[in-house]
């Protein structure tokens, strides 16, 4: 046995004292290797890039698809040339969203729709997401306004219409032609042009007179599509009621048939002031012979065009009237007429709605001016009798030319919509 090393006695302090560590192990050449340390280093950030990109797509995904802060629905415009920037500022301004204008920019550029984003008036649901917003604007679903153009108003009614709206743009440069512009019910969005709408208006207009031409009964005596228009635009000013209008056309058109003045009052009217569309007064009884273009009371058949833009009932009727031998129609006090064949049956109708007009004006207070009161139905009779005839004052309609106040013959015109007198040489037709 080989011998221990004595053991060297040592000091209390001495034994504490920890014995020296060897040295660490070299690193292997392999660890050393470049290559190997940049690769290390790759990884590492590769790790860190993915889990900050998963948590930014969580971050965003839940930013796209929580509720907004939109309490209820809410209608916002856009400028136009907004940029995606000023988007975003209107946006949180009028409270669709609540999120920094930078954090909608950079949605919007996930999105694929920086460049997309359309300026307009948009409409918002209630708590509507980052996304439905965006998709929204993407899509440009403005919002639609509703604008009803009533029928039986001139061209320059309807052009002041448009003016008074706040919801388009621009000036008309040149008032239409009147019967060019169909009267209905458009949608448009805010900042549409007026020229714009005009010419929707007479698109719409040229495409229906087509149509309605095409189905036309082939005896009516008119000659053109233009024709159409004017004889339409007599109707939709003589009635309001859509079961009348037929009858109504019947009744002109057998007129022109028989070579009879056709004597409607609103010719008279349009003669007068034009586009203007309203007298603002009674025809007076100089006027209804006063010579005209348009005074059917002094002219054969129809007017050179026009006297309103007649909406398409009207112009249906215009094409297809009733099969009756009508030549006479007077209002029947209840917001209708009653039509006839002839002038003795006509004259009986008068005379009920003269005892009618009687019975209302004793319940109300007489007119003040001298023209506005109608004459005694008893007045004495003329050779050739007006049958001027319109509805009751009860039963008047708004947004009509004003009435005759004393026509040119013993029957006189009671107030409401415009009809027509007689000439000295036809029997008379009579309208309310």
């Amino acid at each position: 046995m080989s011998e221990r090393p004595p053991i060297s006695p040592r000091s209390p302090r001495a034994a504490l004292e920890p014995e020296q560590v060897p040295p660490p192990p070299k690193r292997s050449e392999r660890a050393r290797n470049p290559f190997v340390i940049v690769g290390n280093a790759i990884i590492t950030i590769i790790l860190v890039f993915m889990l900050g990109a998963g948590g930014v797509y969580v971050y965003g995904k839940k930013m796209l698809e929580s509720a907004g802060p939109l309490a209820e629905d809410k209608t916002v415009n856009i400028p136009p040339r907004s940029k995606t920037r000023e988007i975003a500022e209107t946006l949180q301004r009028e409270g669709v969203i609540d999120i920094n204008p930078w954090l909608f920019m950079g949605a919007a550029f996930a999105l694929k729709a920086s460049s997309e984003l359309k300026p307009g008036e948009y409409s918002f649901q209630k708590n509507a997401s980052l996304r439905d917003v965006i998709g929204i604007i993407v899509e440009g679903k403005v919002v639609q306004h509703s604008i009803t153009i009533p029928e039986g108003l001139t061209s320059e009614q309807i052009v002041a219409r448009l003016t008074d709206n706040e919801i388009f743009s621009g000036n008309v440069r040149e008032i239409p032609r009147e019967g060019t512009l169909l009267p209905e019910t458009y949608k448009f969005p805010r900042g549409t042009s007026r020229e714009q709408v005009i010419q929707r208006l007479q698109q719409t207009h040229k495409r229906m007179l087509a149509e309605i031409w095409e189905r036309r009964n082939p005896d009516i005596p008119v000659r053109s599509p233009e024709q159409l228009v004017t004889l339409a635009s007599i109707i939709e000013k003589e009635t309001g009621k859509a079961d009348e209008r037929s009858r109504v056309a019947a009744v002109f058109v057998n007129r022109l048939r028989q070579k009879m003045k056709l004597q409607s009052d609103p010719t008279i009217i349009y003669g007068l002031v034009g586009g203007k569309g309203t007298l603002g007064r009674p025809i007076r009884r100089s006027e209804i012979q006063q010579p005209s273009p348009y005074n059917t009371y002094v002219i054969e058949g129809l007017p050179p065009g026009p006297i309103a833009n007649p909406g398409r009932a009207s112009l249906e009727a215009a094409a297809n009237p009733a099969r009756t031998r009508d030549l006479f129609f007077v209002a029947d006090g209840s917001g209708g007429h009653t039509f006839t064949e002839t002038y003795d049956q006509h004259q009986k109708n008068v005379v009920k709605l003269r005892a009618l007009e009687k019975q209302i004006q004793n319940d109300t207070v007489e007119p003040a001016a001298e023209e506005a009161q109608p004459a005694a139905a008893g007045a004495p009779a003329d050779t050739n009798p007006t049958a001027t005839t319109t509805r009751p004052a009860a039963t008047k309609r708004p947004a009509r030319a004003a009435p005759p106040a004393a026509p040119a013959a013993t029957t006189p015109a009671a107030p409401g919509r415009q009809g027509a007198a007689q000439s000295t040489t036809t029997a008379p037709v009579v309208q309310r």
